[in-house]
């Protein structure tokens, strides 16, 4: 029996002989292949973040051509103008009874200065905008790791689903604005995000050194030292002294927040140089009160006795409203509790515990994102038209207070 002929073979299946150029086309690179796959678990949350970030450009923009603003001014707007200062100029070696510089920690401005010198060389600009450009870059790029450790920690507690609803929420949330602004959030968010996945997981060595450095950011993270000694606490009474390597996490926590502390007493005569800035600069103090207070500075605001004058202090509005928001999501949160690690919740404990007893600043939509578990749990609890109503609301949120922090005074972000 004759053998079959291929061609014959290839024209009763109705299928050509593939080309060789072909074939190499119709197959992706297998670096790009892995590379696609890798990104297949996170391109909702990066396509999210990105989306929510071009939305505050635009706001900007507006921003800019209605009231005569130029948008790096605009992005680089209260602190952002003094991490720009620190980063230019430094400290000054005294403590003044005057707002100053000595009241914001060093890391972020450290980052700055470097990047700031390429971005002014790579754009012509004078090294105080590329120092603008580089506070843009070094926040952008820490929101967007910001993103996806919220997506990790979320579908960890709640499920995959729940984690995409969750960066939905986390990106759409007013306070998400600081990943736009030349502010430190940007860095110690994420670190402090890392700190406490790496503490679910036991890796004491790597969440002593991202809390370390988060406390070289920002005074909210030493929060971070409480919840690695926690940590490290239980772990030790389950394990026993088997468990010594978890008190590298505490121990390792302390030394931004120790180095800065040190600097401060060689630079300005006092390890409380940031301390007496905050009290005598910016009136800045532990207030237990500081609720109470804010809701009868709101209460004469509106009372009838001064309709005369009806113009509001629009940051006690929104800290007000805050307090609100604040109470109602950390019920939503401790209703799930059995499911939220111990670490995440003692974060987010001890972040409420600062804003509620802050002097100056109230719980206002900055404040609120950095108490994150609590910002993403609704999540778990909204579906389809609920969901929808809720990121709605949000991302209006976000642009009109957006617009409002942007240019001038009118409203801290």
């Amino acid at each position: 029996m004759a053998p079959l002929d291929c061609r014959c073979v290839q024209a009763t299946s109705g299928l050509a002989p593939p080309q060789s150029g072909e074939a190499a086309d119709a197959a992706p690179p297998p670096a790009r292949r892995r590379i696609s796959f890798a990104l297949t678990p996170v391109r909702y949350a990066i396509l999210v973040y990105l989306a929510t970030r071009v939305l505050l450009i635009l706001v900007a923009v507006v921003n800019g051509a209605l009231r005569n603003h130029a948008v790096l001014h605009e992005l680089a707007n209260w602190d952002g103008l003094l991490y720009r200062q620190v980063a230019n100029n430094g400290y000054p070696n005294y403590v003044p009874h005057a707002r100053s510089t000595l009241g914001f920690f060093p890391l972020y401005p450290m980052m700055m200065w470097p990047l700031g010198h390429v971005m002014s060389w790579i754009t012509g600009k004078a090294f105080i905008n590329g120092l603008t450009l580089a506070g843009l870059v070094i926040s952008g790029i820490g929101g967007l790791i910001m993103t996806l450790l919220v997506q990790r920690l979320a579908s960890g507690w709640w499920g995959e689903a729940v984690g995409r609803r969750a960066v939905l929420l986390f990106c759409l949330f007013p306070g998400s604005v600081v990943f736009s602004m030349v502010y430190a959030e940007g860095v110690a968010l994420p670190l402090a995000a890392g700190c406490i996945l790496a503490l679910q997981r036991r890796r004491w060595l790597l969440a002593g050194v991202l809390a370390g450095i988060a406390t070289a950011l920002e005074p909210e993270a030493v929060v971070l030292v409480l919840v690695c000694a926690v940590s490290a606490g239980l772990e030790l009474r389950r394990r026993g002294w088997r468990a010594r390597e978890s008190l590298l996490a505490p121990v390792l926590s302390v030394t931004g927040v120790g180095a800065f502390a040190i600097y401060l007493w060689a630079h300005a005569g006092t390890p409380f140089a940031y301390t007496q800035a905050q009290k005598y600069g910016w009136d800045e103090t532990f207030d237990p009160f500081a609720i109470v207070h804010l809701v009868r500075s709101l209460a004469s605001k509106v009372s009838f006795s001064h309709f005369n004058n009806p113009t509001i202090n629009l940051n006690l509005v929104v800290g007000a409203a805050g307090v609100i928001v604040l109470v109602v999501l950390l019920v939503l949160l401790f209703m799930r509790w059995r499911e939220v690690s111990v670490e995440a919740l003692l974060w987010t404990l001890g972040i409420s515990f600062l804003m509620v007893t802050a002097k100056y600043t109230p719980p206002n939509p900055r404040l609120l994102i950095t108490a994150f578990p609590a910002v993403i749990v609704p999540a778990y609890y909204l579906r389809r038209r609920g969901l929808a109503l809720y990121a709605a609301a949000s991302g209006v949120l976000l642009a009109g207070l957006s617009a409002l922090t942007f240019v001038g005074t009118t409203l801290r972000p």
